[in-house]
Formats: C-alpha cells, sequence, structure tokens
C-alpha cells in the first residue's frame, strides 16, 4: 500500500476528552472516529488491526474444537422472558421494536439464541459435545460510555457456547476454553492472567476473567510470579488429554479488587517471595452455568439411560475490539504504539526520504516490491513531506519495522533499518536489511 493512495488521518494531539492512552493513540493514529457516545466508526489502520485479532481468536477456538457459526445482531425479547433474564438484565440492554410491535433487543450476549439453536437439532448425548461461536457486533447501553473502545457501547466479541451431557463433561469443554485462551492472549504478545470472578449477569458457580498486565489497567492483580511466566501452554498441546492439571497449574492465581476476591486468600496461600503485585485489563471471561438455561428453555437431550435431561453449557467471551485497546495499553510509548508484529497493520514502513529523485524513489520501489514479495505488507511512505513528519506518524501507528531509503545512503549503496519496539538502528545495503527484516 501507498501512503499517498492511503486513509490514515492522524492528529498532532488527542482530543481533551480522551482519558487513557489506548484511546488517545487510537484517535491520534486515525484508528476510529467516534460518532456517539460509546459508538465508533474503524478507519482502515484500526480495521486492519481488529481483523487480524479476530483471525487469531478464530484460529484458536478452530484449533480447540470450537465451530464458527454467525448469530444475528437483534434477538427476539421472547428468548430471554424464557430463560427468566429479560427483566433481570437491566437497563444496559438496549430494547427496541419492530413495525409490527414485536419486542427485540440488540444482543449484549447470545446464550438464549444459541440455546435455542440447539435445541431445535440436537436431541441424544450421541451428538455431544458440542461447541458453537460466533464473532459478532454486541451493544450494551452503558450508563458512562468511556475510555475509547476498552468501554464502549457498542463492541465486537467472540462468544462461545459448549454443550455437554454432565458436570464432568462440562468442565472438560470449560478447561479446553480455559487453555485457548492462554494461546490467544500468546499470540498477541500479553501475558494474561486467569483470576477467579463473579459469574455476575451469565450465572453459574464457576468463571474466570483473563486479566492483561498494563501499568493503566483498572484492576489490581496479586500473582504468583512463577506462573506468570509460565505463558500459554503450547501448540503441541493435546486436546483430547487429561487439561485439568495444566488448567489447576494456571489458574492458581488470585486477585484482589472491588470485583474479585479479598487479598486474604492470596496473603495465605502465596509464599512471599513470589508475590507479584501488577495492574490489569480484563480481556476475557469464562463461565460454566450448568442447567442455568437448559432447564427453563427445554433444551433437552436423551441420556444413555434413555431419559431426557437438561445439557450443561457454558459461555466463553473475548473482547476482540477491546483487545485493540488492551495491546495499546500494555505495548506503547511516548511515541506512540508499538504493535506486535502478529497484529500490526503494516510489517514494515518503507520511508521515502527524498520522493521525485529518481534514484531514490528506484530503491524504495524495489525494497517495497520485494518486502510485498516476502508477504511483509509493506507501507510505502511516498508522501511529499518532511523526513521528521513521516518518522513521527510512522513512530505514532507502530508499525514494528521501518526501511529508510534517503539520497545519502542511496549514493552509499546502503539503507537504514529500524525496528520501533527497541529503536536499534543498523546501515546495511539493502539485500542484508531485507533479510534481516524477513527474520
Amino acid at each position: 500500500m501507498r501512503l499517498s493512495r492511503y486513509f490514515m488521518p492522524t492528529l498532532r494531539e488527542a482530543p481533551a476528552d480522551a482519558q487513557i492512552v489506548s484511546h488517545q493513540l487510537m484517535l491520534r493514529a486515525g484508528m476510529i472516529r467516534q460518532e456517539a457516545a460509546g459508538i465508533y466508526a474503524w478507519l482502515p489502520l484500526g480495521l486492519k488491526v481488529l481483523k487480524k485479532i479476530e483471525q487469531i481468536v478464530r484460529e484458536e477456538m478452530d484449533r480447540a474444537g470450537a465451530i464458527e457459526v454467525l448469530l444475528p445482531t437483534l434477538q427476539l425479547a421472547d428468548l430471554w422472558r424464557e430463560s427468566g433474564r429479560y427483566d433481570d438484565y437491566g437497563d444496559e440492554m438496549l430494547r427496541i421494536k419492530d413495525r409490527h410491535d414485536r419486542d427485540l433487543l440488540y444482543g449484549p450476549t447470545a446464550e438464549e439464541v444459541i440455546t435455542e439453536i440447539f435445541r431445535a437439532y440436537v436431541k441424544s448425548y450421541k451428538d455431544l459435545p458440542k461447541n458453537l461461536y460466533n464473532i459478532q457486533w454486541k451493544f450494551r447501553d452503558e450508563r458512562r460510555p468511556r475510555f475509547g473502545v476498552m468501554r464502549g457501547r457498542e463492541f465486537l466479541m467472540k462468544d462461545a457456547y459448549s454443550f455437554d451431557i454432565d458436570e464432568a463433561a462440562a468442565r472438560k469443554s470449560y478447561n479446553r476454553m480455559f487453555l485457548a485462551y492462554l494461546n490467544i492472549y500468546a499470540r498477541l504478545g500479553l501475558k494474561a492472567i486467569p483470576v477467579k470472578a463473579d459469574p455476575g449477569p451469565i450465572g453459574g458457580d464457576l468463571s474466570h476473567e483473563f486479566i492483561i498486565l498494563a501499568d493503566t489497567g483498572e484492576s489490581e492483580v496479586f500473582a504468583h510470579g512463577d506462573l506468570v511466566e509460565m505463558g500459554a501452554p503450547g501448540p503441541d498441546i493435546d486436546w483430547d488429554g487429561d487439561l485439568e492439571p495444566l488448567v489447576t497449574q494456571r489458574a492458581s492465581l488470585y486477585a484482589a479488587s472491588d470485583e474479585m476476591h479479598d487479598a486474604a486468600r492470596f496473603e495465605a496461600e502465596v509464599p512471599a517471595d513470589k508475590r507479584m503485585t501488577a495492574r490489569g485489563i480484563e480481556v476475557g471471561h469464562i463461565f460454566y452455568f450448568g442447567e442455568k438455561y437448559s432447564k427453563p428453555m427445554k433444551a433437552l437431550v436423551t441420556g444413555p439411560d434413555g431419559k431426557d435431561a437438561p445439557i450443561h453449557g457454558g459461555s466463553y467471551g473475548v473482547g476482540v475490539s477491546r483487545l485493540v485497546a488492551g495491546i495499546i495499553e500494555a505495548s506503547h510509548d511516548e511515541a506512540g504504539i508499538i504493535w506486535p508484529d502478529a497484529v500490526a497493520p503494516f510489517g514494515v514502513a518503507v520511508v521515502n526520504l527524498r520522493p521525485g529523485t529518481a534514484e531514490v524513489d528506484a530503491v524504495a520501489e524495489q525494497a517495497y516490491k520485494a518486502l510485498e514479495a516476502a508477504g511483509k505488507e509493506p507501507l510505502l511512505d511516498d508522501r511529499d513531506d518532511r523526513p521528521g513528519a513521516k518518522f513521527a506518524s510512522i513512530d505514532l501507528v507502530g508499525i514494528p519495522w521501518q526501511l529508510i531509503v534517503g539520497p545519502k545512503g542511496v549514493a552509499d549503496g546502503v539503507v537504514e533499518i529500524k525496528r520501533r519496539a527497541t529503536g536499534e538502528r543498523q546501515t546495511l545495503p539493502l539485500e542484508a536489511a531485507l533479510k534481516v527484516i524477513a527474520g
């Protein structure tokens, strides 16, 4: 992509009402634009990052055995009345009527819809287990939307739903999702801590939030330092094996905040020299809720004994759009965003310091085409602008590599490369520079 043809409306300063770093940088980098309170348009740069995060989430759900569906954004209120949640959910639910005076709602989550689909088709324990997931826009009418996409009203969420014959089988499904979540965050370049959590309006008696470490996080997290360093279980995990030991090991973490467990349990169970205190942002939540939805909605299957029984369910949410902001909160500096390679909107910025100069243009084009052929998603900065302004905007949007082509370097047969995350610079012949970037 040539920057002269791209749409990347960067700003020198963030609006005064942008309170946290991710909101400020997403606006300044031209990733989003606010259209109403808590509702944002995703501009090209932001959308590219959002799609990359979505794809990583999709791949890990697929790898863990979940099956993708696409559910409607509008749901029938009668389904929520059937489950008993329509009146209980509260003012965050946006309730509307269609032209036939039918009650609808803009889905904040999808337990009812997916349970209705499941009960229509699955009748026997022989068809279990099942796990269906959906990546779709949700709406919760936050009283005080703030912090940009971190706490917006409209957001992109991955929600998965497991269906099992009994509690033992359902807990195995829960464990699969627990570990899949750790893989997601590891691939995004994040350290995620699972903490026991309040199920809230979803319900059930087993729930974990996933917290990513960031100095600007809202939650205070107390954790066992050894487990924080363990990271994800790895790509060679046996999904059909006994996952309980891995889950138990990584779930032995405790959090203390207004919403979570008090610190006394943490103090009692973690050795003093292993205690770690940090701040974090919640980016995922998983639940085992048993028969909460299947009983009132009569989602029954015939068991091996020939009797019908309610299935045991779980739900598993990842805030895909929230993760965009979460990554920025965890990875930025005074110059702007520092994207992990896996989700960067472009892999390399080829910065032409003197567009219109034949020799410089030729080397910049050569570098751009070579990187494009290598699948590195280059962005060619061919704007007629000052070098300082170019460097500032490229640093701001966080592209992992810069390949800088200028008249002096071209005359000497070299280019300069810069690694955004470390600031390290090297001056090399073009071919050598391309090999470094290719890794």
